[in-house]
């Protein structure tokens, strides 16, 4: 095992919201019991002044680093900037990674039991926001004993969590560093998410929902998935990694198999995400994020008025080949908190892999991280 990896880690589970009260939702419904599932890395100190709240994407679960058994040949999906002497680190800081509600990885979701029922939510499962996530996450936290957070870190939708806590609970956020992300999506954005979603509900397995006990919308995600992968890559990396390369036959089938090793590899990541993910948590998370609009939800139409009311320090991170949160986006934010007059640093990293850059790049992202992280302490005093 690499000596830099946080080692042997445990999934740990906290209840709340309980009925009758249950959690208040931007929609209006409430939900209760909530379980979320987390995960702890690194020791909380004495003061509880250095703690870390990694937020997760889509598909992200409370994995982040470590292992959850000596026999695990894959990390927990950030293992590469989580751990002893890296970007986040466990030496230093106390890292907290939630699973989100809606998710299919612990938490509650469309895939939990109803406990009215006794039956698997399905499409009962009441729709939610990302002030809703951010609000079960805060309970964890609170639960935790942490007053007060370090910094919110987190890439693509963890980004817009990370800026989600600032705005909503400003005394309780130090810093915040969304990477690759938005303060709200554009219609290109919401488009491709739509896509994806019909997708899904064309399934005739997805039965409106309620597919539990039976065989699920597997080609629908699949397909879900194909078109998902295709907008966190870029055309470079995709033109470098297969070109108009042919399968092994080296030649056209003149049918409707894939021809192409382009094809054959988003066919295998759909069939891989069948296996590990839920149609209807796809839907609601992809739902959740198009909703998000920190200056429409947070500064009554205003961005800059949403960041005058936070008291977080930023760095914003982007990267230069990400067309589905473009640098256009993390700039409009960057303004917007210098007219707010916050602490921000900017940075677009020039990397050819796309949206997903921000869970492959290493080098220069460790060092920002590392260091803003290291001024941010220092500042408080840790």
């Amino acid at each position: 095992m690499d000596p830099r990896s946080v080692g042997i880690v445990e999934k740990r589970f906290v209840t709340f919201a309980e009925p009758p009260g249950g959690m208040p939702l931007d929609s209006g419904a409430s939900l209760g019991p909530i379980t979320l599932a987390y995960e702890t890395y690194g020791r909380l100190n004495d003061a509880k002044s250095n703690a870390v709240l990694v937020c997760h994407a889509l598909s992200g679960s409370s994995h982040a680093a470590g292992y959850y058994s000596e026999a695990e040949e894959k990390p927990g999906w950030w293992d590469n900037m989580i751990g002893p002497g890296k970007a986040v680190d466990t030496d230093k800081y106390f890292v907290v990674c939630p699973n989100i509600i809606g998710s299919c990885y612990g938490s509650t979701g469309p895939g939990s039991v109803d406990p009215a029922t006794g039956m698997p939510y399905g499409l009962r499962f009441p729709l939610f926001t990302i002030a809703d996530i951010v609000r079960a996450e805060k309970e964890l936290i609170d639960r935790l004993g942490i007053v007060r957070l370090l910094a919110t870190v987190g890439g693509s939708i963890g980004g817009m969590q990370a800026l989600e806590w600032a705005a909503a609970y400003p005394g309780r956020v130090r810093s915040v560093i969304p990477i690759a992300s938005t303060c709200k999506r554009s219609a290109l954005s919401i488009g491709l998410c739509e896509a994806q979603r019909q997708a899904i509900m064309a399934d005739p397995d997805w039965n409106n929902g309620d597919y539990y006990g039976r065989e699920p919308p597997s080609k629908g995600l699949a397909l879900a998935r194909i078109i998902g992968h295709i907008t966190y890559l870029s055309e470079a990396s995709m033109q470098r990694k297969f070109g108009r390369r042919l399968q092994e036959n080296a030649a056209f089938k003149f049918d409707f198999t894939p021809d192409f090793q382009v094809e054959r590899y988003l066919h295998h990541q759909g069939r891989k995400f069948v296996d590990r993910f839920d149609a209807n948590s796809y839907l609601y998370i992809t739902k959740a994020a198009d909703y998000f609009d920190l200056g429409e939800q947070r500064g009554d139409g205003s961005l800059v008025r949403a960041f005058s009311q936070t008291e977080a320090k930023y760095l914003v991170i982007s990267f230069s080949s990400d067309w589905l949160f473009p640098t256009s986006q993390s700039k409009e934010m960057v303004r917007a908190m210098t007219k707010a007059g916050r602490d921000v640093s900017f940075c677009e990293i020039e990397a050819d892999t796309g949206h997903d850059s921000f869970l492959l790049a290493e080098v220069p992202i460790t060092r920002l991280i590392s260091g803003f992280l290291a001024r941010v302490a220092d500042e408080g005093g840790l």
